[in-house]
């Protein structure tokens, strides 16, 4: 009959945490440096526009260049995205999904604009995704 004996067990959850904490933020940082990188590159720099459904055509390269990535502790996940362009988020939003908001005109003049849904944030992330178990594998040391 084979026994045996367990001389010591010790499970330090402080230490362990601490690992899987410092492997999420590498992890999710990481896959955010991903996302960005895949935005910022479906978005082609051109002056004719883009057809709805397809990334946004970059006219001066704005768009392409406020696409960043962070990692929130509090919440432990990766917030990725552009920026606010002169205090307004609409018109990334209305790139993204499409709708309706208030541009100012050539002549100072603020009119309604309607935008047809031309996702760049949405394809980015479901393309990288399938390498985020990858990613996963090993993490934790």
């Amino acid at each position: 009959m084979i026994g045996m004996v367990a001389k010591k067990m010790f499970f330090d959850s402080k230490a362990v945490t601490t690992r899987v904490d410092v492997a999420t933020q590498r992890v999710f940082k990481k896959f955010g440096a991903y996302v960005r990188t895949s935005a910022r590159s479906s978005i082609r720099k051109r002056k004719a526009i883009s057809k709805p459904g397809s990334p946004p055509s970059s006219h001066v390269g704005t768009l392409r260049r406020l696409i960043y990535f962070g990692y929130d502790r509090a919440s432990r996940s990766v917030v990725i995205g552009p920026e606010q362009f002169e205090g307004r988020a609409e018109g990334a939003e209305a790139l993204e999904y499409g709708g309706r908001i208030r541009v100012k005109s050539r002549k100072q003049k603020t009119v309604m604009a309607t935008y047809r849904a031309r996702p760049f944030m949405g394809p980015a992330f479901e393309k990288e995704k399938p390498k985020l178990p990858a990613m996963w594998a090993n993490s934790v040391k």
